[in-house]
C-alpha cells in the first residue's frame, strides 16, 4: 500500500504561511499527503527545515512506503567507513527523523513502532560507530593480542543501553543513555592498563562522533553518567569493576536503571552474560517493598530539585517529571517490577507498556488500573514526541504561554484547543491519582486506638528491639501502628494478641523490609496475629525466616495444592541452576520451609483439614528427598565414583510410607542397595560396595539433618532398616531379601506393609516394592500377625504409657493402636495398601474386620489426627488446651467441631474406648500362636 492510502489523519497547521508554502512546494503530491505535510510544515520549524532540505529523498519517500525505505536506511549505515561516519550518520538521522515523524503524525506507525524505530536507528548507530573505532585501534595495535578477526565482537568492547532505549522507548529528540563496558577476561593481566586506555579512547570518539552538532547537525546527545560511580570512574570500565561496583555499593535507583538495561552495540553476547552475572543484584530473591520507599524518596528529590510541587497548570507543565506525566508510570511500573521480579522471571521485562501487561496478567496490577494507565502513557508520549518535534528539543515542557500550548494541541491534530486542554488535564490527574496513592507513604496517626492496660508495658518494650534499631525502620512501623493496633485489639483476646505479636518482633532481627511489606500489604498483618496467637513456636520461625511471607503474595499462595510430581520438578529445576552442592543444600532447605509454612497457613485457616495437611506435609518431604537425592549421589559420586551396581532405593516407612505426616514428623527411612556383583567403585578414592552405600546413605542424613544457614531440612530416623540400629545403614537387596523371609520378626513385617520407595533408582525402588508385595503374601498368617500385635502392645504399653488424656499416639484405642491393627490388617489380607483407612478396608474385604468395626477405628483414627495434627502446628510440648490462648484452642476445636475443650475430651475419650473395645475383640476371635512365633 502506498504512503498516501495508508494516511488516517493530519496535524492541523498552525503558522499558515508556512503551511501555504510548504502546500505550493508539494502541490503535485495527493491531497492526503499534502494535508500531512502543510500540518507538519505549519506546526514544526524543524521538520520544514528537514523537508526542504531533504526534498529529493522525502519524493522518493512519499512515493513508496515507510517500511522499506526505513530498512534501506539502516543499510546505508551499516556499509558506512570510518571516514565517512560523522557526515553519513548526519544524514541518516535527518532522513531517519523525516521519516518517522511523517508515519507518527500521519498515523501510519502506533506509538510502539514510532520508539521502536527511534530506538533501532540509535542502537545501529552506536554498533556501527564502535565496531569502526575498535577495528581502527587493533588496526594500530593498540589493542594487544587482538586481531582483525576480533573486530567483529568489537574486541570485547559493549555499550548497554540504558533507560527509555534500553526499553525501545526512545522519544523523538531523545538523550540516549549508555554504559560502555570491556571484557577484561580476552586479555593479558599484564595489558590491562594499556587496553583500558584504548577503550576509554574509543568511548570518547564514539561520543564526539555521536554528539557533535556540524554543520550537518549531530546524531545523538550521549550521555554516560549512569555508569558505576560516574564522577570518579573511567567512561569505559571493566566489567569485573563494574559487578564488584554493583555487588557493594550499588544503590536501588542504579537497580531500577537496570531493569532497562540491553547491549545495543558491540560484543552483544558478552553484554548478556555481564547482566546475567548481575541479575542477582538487580532482582531480589526476595519481594522488595521496601523499594517502593526508595522510589517515592527519588521522586520528591527529583520534584524538588526541578521545582515542580504546587497546583496542576498546563502552561510550562513537564509532561516527564510533573504531576501525572510519564515518569510517574514508569515508576509506577519499574518498582513492582523490583518488588516481585525477583521471584517472578515473566516480570522481567523492559518496556513500559509491557510490563504494565505482565503485571496484570499476575495479579500485581488490577487489570482496569493496567489499562488506564497504558492508555494514559501513549497518550503522554504523544504529546511528548509533539513538543520535541516543534525544534528537536529535548524538553518535556508544555509552552508557558496558552497561544503555544494551542500549537501542541494543532500538532496532535485537535480542532479545537478548549476540549483537548480538558482532556491532558484530566489524564494528568487521573495519573497522579493512580500512582500517588501507591508510592506516598501514609501519614502518621496521632491518636492511636486504646490498648489493653497490660499491653502498655508490652508496647514500651519494643523500641528497643533489634527490628527497630534504624530510624528508617521506626519511621515505617510507627505509620504501621494504628492499623495494627486497631487489629490487634479487634482479636479474641487483644492481651494475648499482644503477647504473642510480642514474641514475634521480639525475634525479628530487622524490620524494615518485612514493615514496608505490612504497609502495602494490610492483610497480612491480620495473617501475622493470627499465627502468632496460635503458635508462639511458629512465630518464632517466622520472626527468623520472614521471607516466607513473600510466597502469602506471591500469586499462586492459595491455589489449590499442585501435587507430589510438580513439586520434585520445580525443586529440581531449582537445584540444577546452582552448581554449589551446599548452595543446592541450602536453596532446598529454604524452599521446603516456604512450602512447609503454606500448608501450616491454610491448615491454620481452616482451607484444609489435618488429613490433608498431613498428606502435603508427605508430599512435599517426598518431593525433597526424590529431588535432593540425585545431588547427593553426584557429590558423593565425584570423589568415590558412580554408584557400583543397579545403584540404590529410598524407601519412606512409618507416618512417610503411610502419607501422613504432621508438622513436625521425623522420616523413617531405609536405603537398599543392588550392587549386582560390582566389588567395588571405580571413582578417585574408590570403595567396597558396601562402604559405598554405607558412606552415600550416611551423606544422604547430613544432607537431610546438617544445621546450615537455612537451618535443617528432617530429622531422619532409621531404626527400621534389617536389625534396627545393630544393622548397617544400608542394606544389600539380596541381605534385604533374605533377612525379611528368614529373620525379621513380625513387627518388622508389619512395618513394611507402610513402606514405599520414595527416591533412588526407579527400576530399584518397582523391584524392592515388588518383593514387599510377594512377602506380604508369604508372611499372610492370621495367628502369627495376630500374636505378634499382642505382643507388640504389650511392648509399647510398658515401654510408652500415654502421657496424658491428651496424648494421640500412645495407650489402647489411640494412633499407634490403630495404626498396629491396620497393618495387620494389611499382611494378613496380603494387601500393598500404606495408608491406614486403605489398609483398614482391605481387613474388612479379607474378612478379619467388620464393616462397622472398620467405621469404628477410622472414625476414631480421623479424629485423633485432627487432634494431633493441630497440636503439633500449635507446639511440640504434650496438649493441654487449658494452656493454649483462645485463638489455640479456637483452632484446635474447629476441625472438630465442638463447641469447648470438655466436649473433645469426652469425644476423645468415647471414640478410643470404642476403638480399643473393636481391637480387643478383633484380638480376641483371631487364633493365635503361643506366643510370638519369632
Amino acid at each position: 500500500m502506498s504512503f498516501a492510502s495508508r494516511l488516517t489523519r493530519a496535524p492541523l497547521a498552525y503558522e499558515p504561511d508556512r503551511a501555504a508554502e510548504a502546500a505550493d512546494r508539494f502541490a503535485a503530491q495527493p491531497p492526503e499527503i499534502r494535508a500531512l505535510l502543510q500540518g507538519t510544515a505549519g506546526c514544526s520549524p524543524y521538520l520544514w527545515g528537514l523537508m526542504t532540505r531533504e526534498a529529493d529523498w522525502l519524493e522518493d519517500l512519499l512515493a513508496g512506503t515507510p517500511e522499506p525505505v526505513f530498512a534501506a536506511l539502516l543499510d546505508e549505515v551499516r556499509g558506512l567507513t570510518l571516514d565517512a561516519l560523522k557526515p553519513g550518520l548526519r544524514q541518516a538521522k535527518r532522513r531517519a527523523a523525516l521519516l518517522i515523524a511523517l508515519s507518527d503524525l500521519g498515523g501510519l506507525w502506533p506509538l510502539e513502532a514510532v520508539t521502536g524505530a527511534l530506538t533501532d536507528f540509535a542502537d545501529l548507530c552506536v554498533d556501527v560507530t564502535i565496531r569502526r573505532l575498535v577495528a581502527a585501534e587493533i588496526a594500530r595495535g593498540k589493542l594487544p593480542g587482538l586481531t582483525e578477526a576480533d573486530a567483529g565482537t568489537a574486541g570485547g568492547m559493549v555499550a548497554l543501553a540504558m533507560g527509555k532505549q534500553g526499553a525501545h522507548e526512545l522519544n523523538y529528540s531523545s538523550d540516549i543513555d549508555l554504559i560502555c563496558l570491556f571484557d577484561q577476561d580476552r586479555f593479558e593481566e599484564a595489558d590491562f592498563h594499556e587496553v583500558r586506555s584504548a577503550f576509554v579512547k574509543i568511548t570518547r570518539r564514539m561520543t564526539a562522533i555521536l554528539s557533535e552538532a556540524t554543520g550537518d547537525g549531530y546524531v545523538f546527545r550521549t550521555d554516560l553518567r549512569l555508569r558505576p560511580d560516574a564522577s570518579v570512574t573511567p567512561v569505559c570500565l571493566s566489567m569485573e569493576a563494574a559487578e564488584r561496583y554493583y555487588e557493594a555499593l550499588g544503590r536501588t535507583w542504579e537497580r531500577a536503571a537496570h531493569i532497562k538495561a540491553r547491549p545495543c552495540a558491540g560484543d552483544i553476547e558478552a553484554g548478556w552474560a555481564y547482566l546475567d552475572r548481575l541479575r542477582p543484584f538487580v532482582w531480589r530473591k526476595h519481594l522488595d517493598f521496601a523499594a517502593i520507599q526508595d522510589a517515592h524518596d527519588m521522586r520528591l528529590r527529583i520534584r524538588s530539585h526541578k521545582g515542580l510541587h504546587g497546583a496542576l497548570c498546563l502552561e510550562g507543565h513537564d509532561m516527564k517529571l510533573g504531576q501525572g506525566g510519564i515518569r510517574e508510570i514508569e515508576f509506577f511500573t519499574q518498582t513492582r517490577q523490583i518488588i516481585a521480579g525477583g521471584r517472578d522471571p515473566d516480570l522481567r521485562v523492559r518496556g513500559t507498556v509491557e510490563g504494565l501487561a505482565r503485571l496484570a496478567d499476575k495479579g500485581w496490577v488490577p487489570r482496569e488500573i493496567a489499562g488506564t494507565l497504558t492508555e494514559d502513557y501513549r497518550a503522554h508520549r504523544e504529546v511528548e514526541h509533539r513538543l520535541q518535534m516543534v525544534n528537536d528539543a529535548q524538553t518535556h515542557l508544555l509552552p508557558n504561554s496558552p497561544e503555544g500550548v494551542e500549537r501542541i494541541a494543532r500538532f496532535c491534530g485537535a480542532a479545537e484547543t478548549g476540549p483537548w486542554r480538558d482532556a491532558l488535564a484530566a489524564r494528568l490527574r487521573r495519573v497522579a491519582g493512580l500512582t500517588e496513592g501507591f508510592f506516598a507513604p501514609g501519614k502518621p496517626a496521632e491518636d492511636l486506638p486504646e490498648i489493653p492496660k497490660t499491653a502498655a508495658g508490652i508496647v514500651e518494650r519494643w523500641p528497643g528491639y533489634p527490628c527497630l534499631r534504624t530510624a528508617r525502620a521506626r519511621e515505617i512501623f510507627h505509620r504501621l501502628k494504628p492499623d495494627l493496633f486497631s487489629r490487634l485489639t479487634k482479636a479474641p483476646r487483644p492481651d494475648e494478641a499482644f503477647a504473642a505479636f510480642d514474641g514475634f518482633l521480639a525475634g525479628l532481627p530487622a524490620g524494615v523490609q518485612l514493615f514496608s511489606l505490612f504497609e502495602a500489604n494490610p492483610h497480612l498483618i491480620d495473617l501475622l496475629i493470627d499465627i502468632t496467637s496460635v503458635s508462639p513456636e511458629l512465630a518464632q520461625y517466622l520472626s527468623r525466616n520472614a521471607r516466607v511471607l513473600d510466597a502469602v503474595i506471591g500469586g499462586s499462595f492459595f491455589e489449590a495444592w499442585p501435587g507430589r510430581a510438580a513439586l520434585t520438578g520445580t525443586l529440581a529445576d531449582r537445584l540444577g541452576t546452582l552448581g554449589d552442592y551446599e548452595a543446592q543444600l541450602d536453596a532446598a532447605r529454604a524452599w521446603a520451609k516456604e512450602w512447609h509454612f503454606r500448608i501450616g497457613v491454610h491448615f491454620l485457616r481452616g482451607l484444609i483439614d489435618a488429613e490433608t495437611a498431613g498428606a502435603e506435609y508427605a508430599d512435599l518431604a517426598e518431593a525433597v528427598l526424590a529431588a535432593l537425592w540425585p545431588k547427593v549421589v553426584a557429590q558423593f559420586a565425584a570423589k568415590h565414583g558412580a554408584p557400583p551396581g543397579k545403584g540404590a532405593t529410598v524407601l519412606g516407612m512409618g507416618s512417610l510410607g503411610a502419607g501422613a505426616l504432621t508438622s513436625r514428623s521425623d522420616l523413617d527411612l531405609i536405603v537398599i542397595y543392588d550392587a549386582d556383583g560390582v566389588e567395588a567403585s571405580d571413582g578417585r578414592r574408590p570403595l567396597a560396595s558396601r562402604a559405598y552405600y554405607a558412606k552415600l546413605t550416611q551423606a544422604l542424613v547430613t544432607a537431610l539433618t546438617a544445621p546450615m544457614a537455612e537451618g535443617r531440612l528432617y530429622e531422619v530416623d532409621m531404626r527400621l532398616r534389617p536389625s534396627g540400629n545393630q544393622g548397617p545403614v544400608a542394606t544389600s537387596l539380596q541381605s534385604f531379601r533374605s533377612y525379611q523371609r528368614d529373620e525379621a520378626w513380625t513387627w518388622e513385617h508389619l512395618a513394611l506393609t507402610r513402606a514405599r520407595p520414595v527416591a533412588g533408582d526407579t527400576a530399584l525402588g518397582a523391584e524392592v516394592e515388588a518383593f514387599r508385595r510377594a512377602l506380604l503374601h508369604e508372611k499372610a498368617d492370621v495367628a502369627r500377625t495376630a500374636a505378634g500385635v499382642v505382643d507388640m502392645r504389650r511392648r509399647l504399653a510398658e515401654a510408652k504409657p500415654a502421657k496424658s488424656a491428651w496424648d494421640g499416639k500412645q495407650g489402647p484405642g489411640r494412633g499407634q493402636d490403630i495404626e498396629l491393627v491396620a497393618s495387620a490388617a494389611a499382611l494378613i489380607a496380603a494387601h500393598p495398601a500404606t495408608s491406614v483407612p486403605d489398609q483398614i478396608d482391605a481387613g474388612v474385604d479379607a474378612g478379619w474386620l467388620e464393616a462397622p468395626e472398620a467405621q469404628t477405628l477410622i472414625a476414631s483414627y480421623r479424629l485423633q489426627r485432627q487432634v494431633q495434627g493441630a497440636a503439633k502446628l500449635i507446639a511440640d510440648l504434650p496438649l493441654d488446651p487449658c494452656s493454649l490462648g483462645e485463638s489455640g484452642r479456637a483452632f484446635l476445636l474447629r476441625g472438630t467441631g465442638l463447641a469447648d475443650a470438655a466436649a473433645l475430651a469426652a469425644l476423645l475419650d468415647d471414640r478410643r474406648a470404642a476403638a480399643a473395645r473393636v481391637i480387643e475383640a478383633v484380638i480376641g476371635r483371631s487364633p493365635q500362636e503361643d506366643g510370638d512365633a519369632d
